[in-house]
């Protein structure tokens, strides 16, 4: 065992409820939350903390909050994606646990409002000369109306502007003509009620970089890619909310993560610059993802910022640290005691 004081004893393990009713947003899957925090705690409990799990709805929060401030944990694991079944409401609760002093794994208000607002993100990105494409963002439908779209360089890629897990991509977000561009754009907006952001689409490998840490030298894991090789040549090389999430769609099958492979030393060094970069702009800490694409003339682009990914034991970050060597009870035990160790303002 560690030193006395060396990591957090009493761990909180807190993970929003809310996806359970009738108003969560279409292509949720609510059973995933839950299962990763139960997973979680699960690890922590092999590694000896005492660990307590609590689910929060949005009615609950202030209650929630009182018993932490009460029993005075000494971390609190933050898995809480939502509010009241809103996304736009993750900063909000991780603002409430600032607020009250409450330390908590993973990104702060700052980072998860600039990540959660993707066009926030690319301007964050574009001002550090960080490679990111082109971008519009459309926060009307009168917009998609604007003659401009019809000169630009087709393909691209719409995805809502304010969602993570590939919530609603499907194969229509790759469009190829402004025709196409404005149906789509119209049927997203019209369905999730917020706005889209459309994207110049970079035809190429995906890559995941998986970081720890804190500062400016985070740890990165073994890069990882997406594997299209069992993809119908009929179908775009992209990672829809299928691929992700339904196990019998043909898009599951032909996305598969594996270990980054046959990439010059070059290559690898660029990636990790620039995902590094990306995580130093935005503010992550303890742990995050940066997923870019990397193009024919081997530029890496910068297509998503995840501050805080899935840690669930089937997910890409377990999935990086165990090629590092970590199961998945000392990959959460880690992210533990980074957090511990940045609150104590010893790292």
């Amino acid at each position: 065992m560690p030193e006395s004081g060396a990591k957090p004893a009493r761990v909180v393990v807190l993970y929003n409820t809310d996806y359970d009713t009738e108003d969560s947003l279409p292509g949720i899957d609510a059973s995933s939350v839950e299962t990763s925090a139960r997973s979680i705690t699960a690890a922590l409990e092999e590694m000896h903390y005492q660990v307590e799990l609590v689910g929060l709805h949005g009615a609950e929060v202030f209650d929630v909050i009182r018993r932490l401030r009460e029993s005075k944990p000494d971390l609190v694991f933050n898995l809480c994606e939502s509010m009241a079944g809103e996304p736009c409401n993750e900063p909000t609760f991780a603002g409430l646990l600032d607020l009250y002093r409450i330390p908590y794994t993973g990104a702060d208000l700052q980072a998860l409002v600039m990540c959660l607002y993707k066009q926030r993100t690319k301007e964050v990105l574009m001002s550090r000369g960080i490679p990111t494409p082109p971008y519009r963002y459309f926060t009307t439908l009168a917009a998609l109306e604007d003659p401009s779209l019809e000169a630009l360089d087709y393909p691209w890629f719409l995805k809502l502007a304010h969602e993570d897990a590939s919530v609603g991509i499907t194969e229509a977000n790759l469009v190829t003509s402004v025709g196409a561009l404005r149906a789509r754009a119209t049927e997203l907006m019209t369905t999730y009620e917020q706005p889209v952001l459309a994207e110049r689409y970079i035809d190429g490998r995906e890559i995941n970089v998986t970081m720890i840490g804190n500062g400016e030298a985070p740890e990165t894991l073994p890069l990882h890619e997406i594997d299209f090789a069992a993809m119908p040549g009929d179908r775009p090389k992209i990672v829809s909310y299928a691929a992700k999430w339904e196990e019998t769609h043909v898009d599951y099958a032909g996305t598969k993560p594996v270990k980054m492979r046959d990439a010059s030393a070059a290559m690898v060094r660029e990636i990790e610059r620039v995902g590094r970069a990306s995580w130093v702009a935005l503010g992550l800490r303890d742990y995050g993802r940066v997923d870019l694409r990397v193009d024919a003339a081997g530029t890496p682009w910068v297509i998503d910022v995840n501050p805080n990914p899935d840690i669930s034991p089937d997910a890409g970050v377990a999935r990086s640290a165990a090629v590092k060597g970590m199961s998945y009870a000392q990959l959460i035990d880690r992210i533990a005691q980074i957090a511990w160790r940045r609150i104590r303002g010893i790292g």
